[in-house]
Formats: structure tokens, C-alpha cells, sequence
């Protein structure tokens, strides 16, 4: 059996992952193990071992605070030089140009199993680079009116706003629930206005994919789609 995953094996694995995170994302039906089945058949492993790297990919995914494919839980054992390789080969697959936040987050993570001894010196002059990353044109009408909704209480707790701006408004933030990236639609039916901790918790937290079900059945407008 191969040991090392060619760059060519390893776009392969993210080109089918991405195409089945678009239909699922789409609500259309695939078949996962189909998926495993083709890759084995080309470059000779075992089935289990492309489920485990679709796994990895999940992994990705989370650390991008993005929704990944139904039943591919996160495995998290893999070199963050890989998940940098993963990262940029769902940019390029997705046809998106997006800022290496997995990359980054993994780095974190590793270091916060065995944190410095002694405080780091960090940067006095920290370097700076210029990224593509993409963005979408938001409408700014949707997020007004999805603020306006929330009367300054978190749509997801339910808590009122953490702290007024500087105008006197309460401060919440607009999730898509869906998000743009993963196909979802920039309207009210796919908006919710959060407080901070639950708008974290929608990207990064353990139950993200519960708590926004919970949100889909809670909210009346979320029910609604093509609206």
C-alpha cells in the first residue's frame, strides 16, 4: 500500500468531497461510498482510507467555521502542512480565493496542547501580506431588516444585545445560516440576527449543525425558502 498521498490523489479526494458537500448543500441525494469506491478503483487504496481522508477534509471545513458533509466527521489527525495543502485545493476546487484560516486555526490548536513555557516574544513588526480572499456583495437591506426583527435580542439565545454602538443601537451580528459559501442565499429567509457567543458557536461549536436545525424550526421565516 502507497504511504504518501501525491498532490494529484489528494485533489481528486477534495474534487469529489467538494462536489458532494454542493449537493448536499443543493439537497440533492449522492452516494457517498460510490465516491471512495472511484478513487480507490484509480489510485489503489483501500475504500476506508478515502471515507478517513474525507474526514480530514471535514476537519478543514470546521476549522473554516463552514457546515462539512453529513456523516464525515472531523478526524483531526493530520500535519497542518497537509491541512494548508487541503485548504488551498477547496479554494481552487470551489473556484474561490480564500484566506488560509484552517491553516492557521490548526497551528493554534496544536500549540494549545503543549503551550510555550515562557511567554512568546511575538512580533514588534508583524509582516503583512495582501490576500484575494472572496467576498460576496451582501445586501445591506437584508441586514437592516433582519436587525430590525430582532428588536435587540439574539434570534438564537435570545439574550439582549451585548453592548450598545457607539449610536446608541444594539449591537448584533448577522449569520447566514447557510452560508454564501456553501450555496446559501444572501435573504431573510436564510439571515438571523446573533449575539457574538452564539454566532461563534454556529461556526466553530461542537452541535453547529444542531443549533442551526434548532434555529430552522424556531424561526418561522427560516422555514421559507426561494422567497
Amino acid at each position: 500500500m502507497k504511504k504518501n498521498w501525491s498532490e494529484e490523489e489528494l485533489r481528486a479526494s477534495v474534487d469529489a468531497y467538494v462536489e458532494m458537500h454542493s449537493l448536499e448543500a443543493r439537497g440533492k441525494p449522492f452516494v457517498k461510498k460510490a465516491y471512495y469506491e472511484t478513487l480507490a478503483n484509480t489510485f489503489g487504496r483501500t475504500v476506508k482510507s478515502y471515507e478517513y481522508r474525507m474526514q480530514n477534509i471535514s476537519y478543514v471545513y470546521s476549522l473554516q467555521g463552514r457546515q462539512w458533509v453529513s456523516g464525515l466527521k472531523p478526524a483531526r489527525n493530520v500535519g497542518v502542512n497537509v491541512i494548508q495543502m487541503l485548504e488551498d485545493l477547496i479554494a481552487k476546487s470551489e473556484g474561490q480565493h480564500l484566506v488560509a484560516i484552517a491553516y492557521f486555526n490548526a497551528a493554534v490548536e496544536k500549540l494549545r496542547k503543549r503551550p510555550p513555557s515562557l511567554p512568546p516574544k511575538g512580533n514588534k513588526k508583524p509582516a503583512s501580506f495582501l490576500s484575494s480572499g472572496t467576498r460576496f456583495v451582501r445586501d445591506p437591506e437584508v441586514v437592516a431588516w433582519v436587525l430590525a426583527e430582532a428588536a435587540g435580542h439574539c434570534e438564537c439565545c435570545e439574550s439582549s444585545a451585548p453592548f450598545l454602538r457607539e449610536d446608541g443601537s444594539p449591537f448584533l451580528e448577522v449569520h447566514h445560516v447557510q452560508h454564501l459559501a456553501d450555496h446559501g442565499e444572501d435573504t431573510i429567509n436564510n439571515a438571523v440576527a446573533l449575539c457574538p457567543n452564539c454566532h461563534s458557536e454556529l461556526h466553530y461549536g461542537m452541535g453547529k449543525k444542531e443549533l442551526a436545525e434548532e434555529l430552522r424550526a424556531k424561526i418561522t421565516r427560516l422555514q421559507v425558502t426561494g422567497a
